[in-house]
C-alpha cells in the first residue's frame, strides 16, 4: 500500500525460482490525501478502501498465513492512521502492517536480489510517492539501507502545483531533494558500488519514456533526464505533456520523480541507472516464504529471530532470565490458547525474551523503558505494527492494568499478557521454575491457576505476589483465581 499506488501480487517460490500468478495495480494517490495537519482526507480514505475491497475479491480462499499486506510512508505519517487501518483491514479481510522506512528498504532489496541476482556490489534506488529508499548491497545481503522522506508525489505537490512545470520549480525541487540526501553521500558513495538499479514505478516509467523516445536503450542517464525535464518545461503542464511510453496516471507526478532522479545522478555520480526487475512486493513474498519455511522447521530462516538476539545483546539482557520467562509464558499460553494461535505464541515468546531490555536505561520502571525501546528501535524483519504489539505486551508485564485498557486489541492479547505477567512473577527470584509447577485453565473469561501445596509452602513470597496479581485482575475484563491442588 504505497503513497501513490496500491499493488496486489500473488506469487510463489519453488526451488528458489519466483513465479507470478497475478498482479493488480491501482493509482490511489493516498499520499496526496494528507492535509496540512497530517490527516488523511475522507476522499483519500475512500479511494484506498475501494481499492482494498477490489483486492479482497482476489484473495478468497487464502489462509491468513499466506497473505501479508504492508503500508509505507503515507501511513507512517498519517496522524489518523489507526482509524484508517481499522477500516482498511475490514475491507481487505487481512491484517495490515505499517513498516518502517528501513524495513521497506530491506524488503525492496530482497525483491531485487531474488529476481535479479548478482555477485557485484550495487546501489538500489526506489522512488515512491512520499519516500525514497537507497540500499547498498552485495549478493542477497543489504549492507546499508535507508529511507528518506522525499518522494515523487510530495515534491510534485510542493514545487509543481496544479501540474505546472517550470525551470524554477525543477531547481527548487532539486535543492530540496539534495538537502534530504546530503547525509547519504558517504555511506552510498560511488566508490562502494559497481552498478545502480532503479526499482518500482518512477524508474520504470522514466526508462520507458527514454526508450520509446529513442534517447537511450532504457538506461536512465543524466543527459536523458535533462532532455526529459526540458520536454516538461516546454509543455508547461502535465495536461499538455505528450510523450511516447508515458502513461496518463504518471503525468502529474513525473516532474517530482525526475527532480529526485537527477539529484541522485549528480550527487552520487550515477552515469546510468538500469530498471530493476524486483521491487517491494516481491520482497514481501520472499520474506513471507522464508517465515513459513522457518515455522515449518525447514530450511527457511525468520530474520526476526536474529533481530531479537541482536536486541538482547545490544541492551545487555539477562539471557538466562529471559529464557526462563519465555519458556514458562509459552507453556502457560499453550494451555489456554486455541490451536491456531501460533503467531500470537511467537509474539509472546519474543516479548518475554525482550521484556527486560529497558534495564539498560534504568531498573526503576524498566517495563516502561523496555516498551519504549521496542516501539521505536529499528528491528529488521519487524513491522512497526508488530513492534507496537510487542511493546504493549512488555508494558503490561507488571504494574496496574488500567493503563492497558486502550492498548488491548483482542481477548487473545489479554491471555498473552496474563501468561507473561504470571511467568515474570513466578521467575522473579531468577531461578528455574519447572513447567509442571503451574497449571492454567481457561473457563470462558476466567483463568484458574493451580499449584501444589508443597510448592506454595516453600515459595511464600511468590504466592504473595500471585495473590496480589489475583486482585489486580479482579478489576479487568478477565478474572484470575488461584487454586491449590
Amino acid at each position: 500500500m504505497g503513497s501513490n499506488s496500491f499493488r496486489l501480487e500473488i506469487g510463489h517460490l519453488r526451488d528458489g525460482r519466483y513465479r507470478r500468478h497475478a498482479y493488480l495495480k491501482e493509482t490511489v494517490r493516498l499520499g496526496a490525501g494528507l492535509d496540512s495537519e497530517g490527516m488523511l482526507t475522507e476522499e483519500a480514505t475512500e479511494r484506498g478502501l475501494a481499492c482494498l475491497r477490489q483486492f479482497a475479491r482476489n484473495l478468497g480462499g487464502f489462509h491468513p498465513a499466506q497473505v501479508r499486506a504492508v503500508a509505507t510512508q503515507t501511513l507512517r505519517e498519517a496522524r489518523n492512521r489507526d482509524a484508517f487501518l481499522h477500516q482498511a483491514q475490514a475491507a481487505l479481510g487481512f491484517p495490515i502492517e505499517v513498516i518502517s522506512g528501513r524495513e521497506e528498504a530491506r524488503l525492496i532489496y530482497a525483491g531485487v536480489a531474488h529476481l535479479q541476482p548478482s555477485n557485484l556490489p550495487r546501489l538500489v534506488v526506489d522512488i515512491g510517492g512520499r519516500s525514497t529508499e537507497l540500499i547498498l548491497g552485495e549478493k542477497r545481503q543489504p549492507i546499508e539501507a535507508e529511507s528518506f522522506r522525499v518522494g515523487s508525489v510530495s515534491l510534485a505537490m510542493r514545487y509543481f502545483p496544479d501540474g505546472r512545470f517550470t525551470s524554477e520549480g525543477f531547481r527548487a525541487a532539486q535543492v530540496a531533494a539534495g538537502a534530504e540526501f546530503e547525509e547519504a553521500l558517504a555511506p552510498f558513495a560511488a566508490s562502494r558500488w559497481d552498478h545502480a538499479l532503479g526499482s518500482s514505478g518512477t524508474a520504470g516509467a522514466v526508462s520507458d519514456v527514454l526508450r520509446a523516445s529513442g534517447q537511450t536503450d532504457g538506461s536512465i542517464t543524466p543527459d536523458g533526464l535533462r532532455w526529459l525535464m526540458k520536454q516538461c518545461i516546454e509543455a508547461g503542464s502535465a495536461d499538455r505533456l505528450d510523450l511516447p511510453g508515458l502513461k496518463p496516471d504518471r503525468r502529474p507526478i513525473l516532474a517530482g520523480g525526475l527532480a529526485i532522479l537527477y539529484t541522485l545522478a549528480t550527487h552520487f555520480q550515477i552515469e546510468a541507472l538500469q530498471p530493476a526487475k524486483g521491487a517491494l512486493r516481491q520482497g514481501v513474498i520472499v520474506d513471507l516464504h522464508d517465515r513459513l519455511l522457518a515455522r515449518q522447521r525447514q530450511r527457511g530462516h525468520d530474520l526476526r529471530e536474529d533481530s531479537v538476539k541482536a536486541l538482547q545483546h545490544r541492551f545487555g539482557a539477562d539471557l538466562e532470565q529471559a529464557l526462563r520467562v519465555a519458556r514458562l509464558a509459552c507453556h502457560l499460553f499453550d494451555q489456554v490458547a486455541p490451536r491456531d494461535a501460533e503467531e500470537e505464541r511467537i509474539e509472546l515468546r519474543w516479548a518475554a525474551l525482550l521484556h527486560e531490555i529497558g534495564q539498560m536505561v534504568s531498573h526503576h520502571d524498566h517495563h516502561r523503558h523496555s516498551a519504549y525501546l521496542l516501539g521505536h528501535v529499528d528491528a529488521a524483519g519487524f513491522s512497526q505494527s508488530q513492534q507496537r504489539r510487542l511493546a504493549d505486551l512488555v508494558l503490561g508485564q507488571r504494574g496496574g492494568l488500567r493503563k492497558m485498557e486502550e492498548l488491548i486489541h483482542s481477548e487473545l492479547m489479554l491471555w498473552q499478557m496474563l501468561c507473561l505477567r504470571l511467568a515474570v512473577i513466578a521467575c522473579h527470584a531468577r531461578s528455574e521454575v519447572p513447567e509442571q509447577t503451574l497449571r492454567l485453565q481457561r473457563q470462558g473469561r476466567i483463568a484458574r491457576l493451580a499449584f501444589r501445596q508443597e510448592w506454595a509452602d516453600t515459595h511464600p513470597r511468590t504466592v504473595h505476589l500471585l495473590e496480589e496479581e489475583e486482585q489486580a485482575w479482579a478489576r479487568s475484563g478477565l478474572a484470575l483465581t488461584l487454586h491449590l491442588g
